[in-house]
């Protein structure tokens, strides 16, 4: 009897925790519809004097600021543009992005302006990877950081005053082909790339909308879909959330060299093992003894120096290291070690090499 109950408390404990269901929009994305990167250059304006100042590349761009508004500067001319600041302006244009839609823009100095509080920024075209315009910025610069300076040179600042955001401050000028309204068929791309889950994906839309579904690759399921936006759009809201359990996540233990953080994930298994791990402690000690010369033997005072150098060696003791079944028995069977986080990592690696640690090691 009592072997049968400990037979089943090995099974219940060696069996897998099942993965919990999630939707197919948790586990991936349709292929083109995505956002875009927009990015510009431009000039903000209205500071109060912790602008770029004389800077060549501030005043080129004044310049072609001044141009566009009808002013043109005279040859030779600087202007003083403590009051101005070259910035890069960066947005993300959403898919299905119609013109005339806004977007937030965030402002970024890139020279030595020390703040953008209380700037403006002029219209500024915002360009795609392909060069083309797809949206104008322009507004208010609003900055949650704070800086100041004193004459000593004494300076404080809270967050960054260099960097900050114009809400609705783009104009969509654009759109984006996506191809949705005209591609025979769509690409559903995994996050992570894995057969059983993307066989899953398949069956489970093929389930729902039979022969739409087909895999690719370990990454794509191809969807054939009927054409026209209304019902495409309506098929593409169904599939997103249908219910899928992905795959169990393959074992891995994530090592981060600098900070001695260690983390292990669930499916991690521990075999049997004996470890010895001691320590040698290196002192060294310096006691310096200050020595007088003998009277009237007009010596001088000198320093002897006087060092003691010691080595101890901690007795390595052989511990035996249980099988694990699970991340609470790894962790019971780690603690058993008692160690700090740097031997601990030389341990899992030695763990690793004999074959008793089954995971990947991921070394930062």
């Amino acid at each position: 009897m009592k072997f049968l109950t400990w037979l089943l408390a090995l099974v219940v404990a060696l069996a897998p925790v099942p993965a919990a269901a999630e939707r197919i929009r948790d586990l991936g994305q349709f292929e083109g519809l995505r956002a875009n990167q927009l990015t510009g250059y431009g000039v903000v304006v209205g500071l109060q004097g912790t602008g770029d100042d004389n800077l060549q590349y501030v005043t080129e761009a004044m310049r072609g600021v001044s141009e566009r508004l009808g002013l043109q500067l005279p040859p030779g001319v600087s202007p003083n543009l403590r009051n101005a600041a070259a910035v890069v302006i960066t947005a993300e244009l959403p898919a299905f992005a119609k013109p005339g839609q806004r977007l937030d823009v965030t402002v970024s100095a890139i020279g030595q302006a020390r703040s953008l509080r209380g700037g403006s920024l002029i219209m500024t075209p915002l360009i795609g990877a392909d060069g083309q315009i797809y949206a104008i910025a322009q507004g208010n610069v609003a900055v949650g950081g704070l800086g100041a300076s004193a004459r000593d040179g004494s300076q404080v600042a809270i967050n960054v005053p260099t960097v900050g955001r114009i809400a609705d401050g783009g104009t969509v000028e654009r759109a984006v082909a996506t191809g949705f309204d005209s591609a025979g068929s769509l690409r559903f791309n995994l996050h992570q790339a894995d057969f059983l889950t993307a066989s899953r994906v398949r069956d489970a839309i093929n389930t729902r909308f039979p022969g739409t579904a087909r895999i690719g690759d370990g990454v794509s399921i191809e969807l054939t879909l009927p054409m026209g936006n209304d019902v495409r759009s309506g098929m593409l809201a169904e599939i997103e959330m249908l219910a899928v359990t992905p795959a169990p996540k393959a074992a891995r233990v994530i090592v981060n060299s600098r900070t001695g953080t260690v983390v292990i994930n669930q499916a991690v298994r521990l075999a049997p093992a004996a470890i010895s791990h001691g320590k040698l402690v290196l002192r060294i000690e310096e006691a310096p003894m200050v020595v007088q010369p003998a009277p009237f033997s007009r010596g001088e005072t000198a320093v002897e120096e006087s060092s003691t150098i010691s080595v101890e060696q901690e007795a390595s003791r052989i511990a035996l290291m249980p099988g694990a079944a699970n991340l609470a028995e790894i962790v019971d069977a780690l603690n058993l070690l008692g160690v700090g986080a740097t031997d601990l990592i030389v341990i899992l690696e030695s763990l690793k090499q004999a074959g008793s640690l089954q995971a990947e090691m991921v070394v930062l």
